[in-house]
């Protein structure tokens, strides 16, 4: 996963990181966004549309391994989970292409198909607004971001009854050259349900964390993975416009988790790893949506800066020595 070609990109993202560290006093030990999540494990089981599709690996084989990980919006590593504004809540899905993991393409997806802004550099306006006291004002000269804001964003009930939505749109390949531009949808099995205003209040702050292990002993979470199809003139290079909910939707497999990491190994390995927006295989392409790029640079620069950093007890005992 390399940084953007383009230097501006990378300049943009390396502000973008610090800015949002800034906003919730992150660690650099973890995520400037979604900071507080729990890898999962599992396989990905395509359906007979998706080869079809697709060339990729993983819509072709009869099933690929998963790495997922659910998350909760902010840069807050503690956030409880009934906190408002942990939503949007994220969910991530690395397909794993070879035995030792090193090879491997991404979905990253989160609760709304809204996005705030077409941009990197739109988004670090937002933040700057939102940290000077001009968010009103900003919110009303942009009208994407305002509708991100207002749009409803309930707590799920559990994070197996979310919708999750890729804002991004991808161009699908198949075997004989014919592209396919379309944005993900990841169904929950159990159907979407929410919680109330009242019973969110009854909750504890881990509750959604607490229910997935215990979800889990009773057997396998699985999700439909579909794509919205895009129809001629259809715009693929900005996350801020929809396409109408009329667009074909087609499944293109079965995502079922059934190991939840134990705390140890979880820690461990969201040290290390960094998602990638661009998928970076055969088969699927990347949009011309700026925000790609952009995303990618920003993950990859917070996940640098990630492997680095020292745990928190390591950083207060060589504090404490000095």
């Amino acid at each position: 996963m390399p940084l953007s070609t383009d230097d501006s990109v990378n300049k943009t993202a390396d502000h973008l990181v610090k800015a949002m560290r800034g906003a919730f006093n992150t660690p650099e030990t973890h995520r400037p966004a979604h900071a507080r999540g729990h890898l999962l494990r599992g396989t990905f089981t395509p359906s007979s549309e998706a080869s079809k599709l697709s060339s990729a690996p993983h819509f072709k084989n009869k099933s690929t391994k998963i790495l997922a990980r659910f998350s909760s919006s902010t840069g807050l590593k503690d956030i409880p989970d009934t906190d408002a504004n942990a939503n949007p809540r994220g969910f991530a899905v690395r397909f794993l292409l070879s035995e030792d993991e090193h090879k491997h393409t991404d979905i990253v997806a989160h609760s709304t198909r809204f996005f705030p802004m077409r941009t990197g550099e739109g988004f670090l306006a937002l933040l700057s607004a939102l940290g000077n006291g001009t968010a009103g004002e900003f919110l009303g000269a942009n009208p994407s971001a305002k509708a991100f804001v207002e749009d409803p964003k309930p707590s799920p009930e559990s994070f197996a009854t979310e919708i999750y939505y890729g804002v991004n749109a991808f161009k699908l390949v198949s075997a004989d050259g014919k592209g396919t531009f379309v944005r993900y949808r990841i169904l929950p099995a159990l159907g979407l349900h929410t919680l109330s205003e009242p019973d969110l209040k009854s909750k504890g702050p881990n509750y959604l964390f607490d229910e997935l292990p215990q979800r889990l002993e009773n057997g396998p979470v699985e999700f439909k993975l579909t794509a919205q199809v895009a129809k001629d003139g259809d715009v693929t290079d900005d996350a801020t416009v929809h396409w109408p909910e009329d667009r074909e939707v087609v499944e293109l497999g079965t995502i079922k988790l059934d190991t939840f990491e134990s705390t140890e190994q979880n820690e461990k390995e969201q040290k290390k790893i960094i998602f990638d927006p661009v998928p970076r295989v055969e088969g699927v392409e990347p949009s011309d949506d700026p925000l790609l790029d952009m995303r990618a640079a920003v993950y990859l620069i917070s996940g640098k800066g990630r492997r680095a950093a020292k745990p928190d007890a390591e950083a207060v005992d060589h504090a404490a020595v000095a």
